[in-house]
This record gives C-alpha cells, sequence and structure tokens, in this order.
C-alpha cells in the first residue's frame, strides 16, 4: 500500500511540474497577453492542483493533509477569479488582443525584411 501512494504521489508530482514548465513556455512563446495569461491561468491552476495531491499523498501527517487541502480548495477557487479580474483590467484599459490578421501582418514584414 505505502509503495502505490508513493508511486501516486510521484506521478501527481511530476504531471504538476511539466505543467509548470509548459505555462512558463506558454508565456514566452504566445503572441499577445490575452493568449499568455490564459495559457498560464490554465496551467497554473492545474498544476498547483496536481502538485498539492501529489504532496497530500506523500504526507502521513493528517493535520497537514487537512492544511494542504485547505489549500487546494482555496487555490482552485482564487486562481480563475484573478485571472478573470485581471483580463476585465486589462479590458477596461482597451488592451485589445492580437488577431489573426495582426499576426500575418507581422509575419509578412519579418520575411519581407528578410534578404
Amino acid at each position: 500500500m505505502e509503495t502505490i501512494l508513493e508511486f501516486s504521489s510521484s506521478i501527481f508530482l511530476l504531471i504538476g511540474s511539466f505543467l509548470c514548465i509548459s505555462g512558463g513556455v506558454g508565456i514566452l512563446r504566445f503572441p499577445d497577453f490575452y493568449t499568455r495569461m490564459h495559457a498560464v491561468g490554465v496551467t497554473e491552476t492545474l498544476a498547483t492542483a496536481m502538485i498539492l495531491i501529489g504532496l497530500i499523498l506523500h504526507n502521513p501527517d493528517f493535520l497537514v493533509d487537512i492544511k494542504l487541502m485547505i489549500i487546494l480548495l482555496m487555490t482552485i477557487f482564487i486562481s480563475p477569479t484573478a485571472s478573470h479580474a485581471l483580463a476585465k483590467a486589462a479590458q477596461h484599459n482597451k488592451l485589445m488582443p492580437k488577431l489573426d490578421t495582426d499576426i500575418k501582418a507581422d509575419n509578412k514584414k519579418v520575411t519581407s525584411s528578410n534578404p
């Protein structure tokens, strides 16, 4: 039974770590604020949940497990709300998303300027 818990904990921690890295790649690769925020918001919520579940499975102390579950519930509710508030603030300040035509125009500028 203990081996199964250790294996499950390791799997959850690895998945959470992978999602954290993919969220970081999303920040670097996506073209505008809204797509970057979406990539980070989704992966951050899921990655945090996976890491916290892995820690809950790994830890034998019941009181610490309760504290980790409270953190997990708070993260699940607060993170999407914070992302929504951030997007509304950006929209209120008239930050426009980069449209497909803008991206194609940027690519044409880059390819036409290269010899």
